[in-house]
């Protein structure tokens, strides 16, 4: 959903008169107020039921502040939030940031002021969404990459590995319990002849190799 659409917003303030104010702004441009809450507990119970696009957040509330509000928000339902404040305090915005606010707003806001911090919040929540993703997968990525450290003892007459039990296994045994790799059976050109008629064996179509210069 682009800014541009109209978002259901859900406001959270302990003081009725900015709620008042913040609804009257968010209708006049187009939007739709999904509910009020006045404490940090119920902003939380509504965004789980009502699943607003975007929350106002008053910071300082009773029962749970707007900033715990919103980590908490953030790890259950992740929201769009842009922090109310009754004075721009930079160490507010560096909290609120920590906690996954995309934006802050003094108030009393002007309608233009408004506008323009939703685009931003908008488009900065999309940005961390993404991020998030990714870091994800890169995550994913590298659980599934296992790497082999170390010293093996390798049987110098059956090449068989000494595991961590102290048992011997095949290298392919090994390799396959230790690494991502996955053994295909094949037979090398030199070994076919050692091979009787009735014993088949898949062969590989490699590529011939490259002329030795």
């Amino acid at each position: 959903m682009k800014i541009g659409h109209h978002l259901k917003v859900l406001i959270v303030d302990d003081d009725v008169l900015i709620c008042n104010v913040v609804r009257d702004l968010l209708e006049e441009a187009g939007h739709t107020v999904a509910g009020t809450a006045h404490d940090g507990r119920q902003a939380i119970e509504m965004v789980q039921s009502l699943r607003p696009d975007m929350v106002f957040m008053d910071i300082k509330m009773p029962e749970m502040d707007g900033l715990e509000a919103t980590r908490l928000i953030q790890a259950q339902c992740p929201t769009p939030v842009i922090l109310l404040t009754a004075y721009d305090d930079p160490e507010l915005v560096e909290q609120g940031s920590r906690v996954g606010a995309v934006a802050y707003l003094v108030k009393p806001p002007s309608l233009g002021e408004m506008t323009r911090t939703m685009a931003m919040a908008w488009a900065r929540f999309a940005d961390l969404r993404l991020l998030a993703y990714a870091n994800e997968e890169l995550k994913s990525c590298l659980r599934d990459i296992r790497v082999l450290h170390g010293v093996l003892h390798i049987c110098n007459r059956c090449k068989r590995i000494c595991n961590d039990a102290g048992g011997w296994e095949a290298v392919d045994t090994y390799l396959s319990a230790h690494t991502n790799l996955q053994f295909i059976q094949a037979i090398c050109p030199d070994c076919v002849p050692l091979l009787s008629p009735d014993q088949p064996f898949p062969r590989l179509n490699l590529p011939p190799s490259p002329p030795t210069p």
